[in-house]
């Protein structure tokens, strides 16, 4: 009894996850459709994608560069959009009043695209082409990388152009 009930289960667990899409975020994979209205907007463009939350410490130190970064390669093209994912709005809002962002946020607050790409740490940032392919992706941030970061962003919109 004990053996059927451990296999249902693991059918069961089978079922769910086959039944979920998840396509675990990953370099050459087309970013599939999230849902988010202002990541649609930005089809054509080279789109630097942060997941972020308002509880995440380098979250905090990431802000400030990718600000610096929109203003120096958004007139090449660049848009960079964080998604937050905090289920309460006023604790991004909280969050952007303190570090303050100058370039697009988006709110998944159920988390829904986040679940969709398996995104696992925050931050968590991918580099997708105007065709829709991810270029790369980044976990964490650590401010020694900073300046190794935007330079592979730089060189992937020189070469994909």
């Amino acid at each position: 009894m004990l053996m059927k009930l451990k296999s249902f289960h693991f059918v069961l667990i089978s079922l769910l996850i086959q039944s979920t899409q998840v396509w675990a975020v990953e370099a050459g994979k087309p970013l599939p459709e999230l849902g988010l209205t202002e990541i649609q907007k930005t089809k054509g463009q080279y789109i630097y994608i942060d997941y972020w939350a308002s509880w995440c410490g380098p979250c905090r130190q990431s802000f400030p560069w990718m600000n610096a970064l929109q203003e120096k390669l958004g007139p090449k093209g660049l848009k960079v959009v964080a998604v937050n994912v905090d289920a309460k709005r006023a604790d991004a809002d909280k969050f952007l009043s303190h570090t303050p962002a100058q370039f697009t946020i988006a709110y998944d607050p159920l988390g829904e695209s986040a679940k969709k790409l398996a995104i696992k740490t925050m931050p968590t940032s991918m580099l997708v082409n105007p065709e829709g392919r991810i270029l790369f992706v980044h976990s964490g941030f650590r401010a020694e990388e900073m300046r190794q970061l935007e330079a592979k962003i730089a060189a992937a919109m020189v070469v994909s152009n």
